[in-house]
């Protein structure tokens, strides 16, 4: 047969390459793969999912059992932008997910939903085999750049630059806290050239600095409470920020060398850093002692306490102690302790006053990112036709608690169905 009357070449199967190989990148590589998309995942680390492996260290939080009604309130004022992605791929089919790779999960007391084991490990083995046995191609060590003149990713590497081509690109580069992990921020500039439009990367789920009266400069502890009570834990306590009408969560913190920190910090961190930012500083209002009502605390510190001393006398009548006590000192001056009501006041309210949140990198999570009116509804850059991305590295946050990877998860999910639905789209104006 002369080349003339040769049949047509089978058409080869378009590539997409994922840039970042955490759960959104990985997820859109599985989205793809399974539409029978060529896929390559490329991560700067030596290996893939090193922050989903360090998230697992304390017992890998994969979503939450809450309603859904409650469940997006999380994603404050990206609930809008969030909920169509859950929609998709909510809490139940994220469950549904991991149960498919052979992992059961559980929900624990507090509502949190785990993989049996608690790990993170056994879970991300089961998803490269599933994502090998697919045909996804995973390359490491290679560092995103940008692009070439031509358009094709360029890649830093050992063995030096590497430029691929693809048909099109998602990238889910994390945010910019654990640095050492791969999220550094560095795709920041690169997407900014392109037209994205960036929001500032801000720490989110962080610690923050405190302003302590008796601090010798104002930041941080005094010398007498650090050092005594640095890496403490301070439980039984309920905390809400000054200026925020919602009411106190109960829960735990830890003292830091400078500050504090903790679950129920975090919970809280998007609304301090937020009055930091626009005051200079943000007033942390703990209740000491959340089961007892104001007029009980009151009550009890009015009674006369003879010759005890205060310590003794907060010690016996509102089990005041420890660490506790040792703030309530801290952050109140004489008059207030000398009052009794005042007293009770900032036993039930104690304002302890925050400088500054601690640094990005430190952060469990980042707020800011890529703002969702840049991208269309299947995640795409409006000023980048065939780049989509995923993850982290879009301007949403939510606390800890299963929500961070639950949206990481959808928002991998939608942004490999975005990228198939253009192909096809691509496909079809090209026939």
């Amino acid at each position: 047969m002369s080349p003339m009357s040769a049949p047509p070449a089978p058409p080869s199967r378009p590539c997409v390459a994922i840039v970042g190989g955490g759960p959104a990148g990985l997820m859109a590589a599985e989205t793809l793969a399974r539409g029978g998309v060529a896929v390559e995942v490329f991560d700067a680390m030596p290996s893939v999912g090193r922050k989903f492996l360090l998230a697992g260290r304390g017992g890998l939080n994969i979503t939450h059992s809450e309603p859904s009604e409650r469940f997006l309130t999380r994603y404050g004022a990206r609930q809008e932008q969030i909920a169509p992605l859950l929609d998709a791929f909510g809490p139940e089919a994220l469950r549904a997910w991991v149960e498919a790779l052979g992992i059961a999960t559980f929900t624990g007391s507090s509502g949190r939903v785990f993989p049996e084991g608690m790990k993170a490990a056994p879970l991300l083995r089961a998803w490269l085999q599933r994502l090998r046995e697919a045909g996804v191609r995973v390359h490491v060590r290679h560092r995103w750049t940008g692009w070439d003149a031509d358009g094709a990713l360029r890649f830093a590497t050992p063995e030096g630059e590497r430029h691929v081509r693809a048909d099109a690109v998602v990238l889910a580069l994390g945010g910019a806290s654990w640095a050492r992990l791969g999220s550094d921020g560095a795709w920041v500039p690169l997407l900014a050239a392109r037209g994205a439009d960036v929001a500032p990367l801000r720490p989110a789920n962080c610690g923050f600095v405190a302003a302590s009266p008796r601090a010798a400069d104002g930041r941080g502890w005094s010398e007498h409470f650090r050092s005594r009570h640095a890496g403490e834990p301070l439980k039984g306590v309920a905390m809400g920020v000054a200026g925020h009408a919602a009411p106190p969560r109960p829960g735990e913190a830890l003292i830091t060398a400078d500050g504090i920190e903790g679950s129920l910090i975090y919970a809280l961190s998007a609304a301090l850093r937020d009055r930091i930012e626009a005051d200079g500083r943000a007033v942390l209002h703990i209740d000491l002692a959340p089961g007892r009502s104001a007029e009980r605390v009151l009550a009890e510190v009015s009674h006369p306490r003879g010759s005890r001393s205060l310590a003794s006398h907060l010690q016996s009548r509102v089990g005041l102690a420890g660490v506790k006590m040792a703030l309530l000192r801290e952050c109140a001056d004489a008059d207030t302790l000398a009052d009794p009501a005042r007293l009770a006041a900032a036993i039930k309210a104690l304002p302890v006053p925050l400088a500054a949140p601690r640094p990005l990198d430190e952060a469990i999570s980042t707020a800011g990112g890529v703002r969702f009116e840049d991208l269309d509804d299947g995640l795409m850059l409006r000023a980048a036709p065939g780049v989509f991305c995923a993850g982290e590295m879009l301007d949403w946050e939510a606390p800890t608690g299963g929500y961070l990877l639950t949206a990481c998860f959808a928002s991998g999910r939608r942004a490999g169905e975005g990228v198939r639905g253009w192909l096809a789209a691509a496909l079809n104006r090209i026939d």
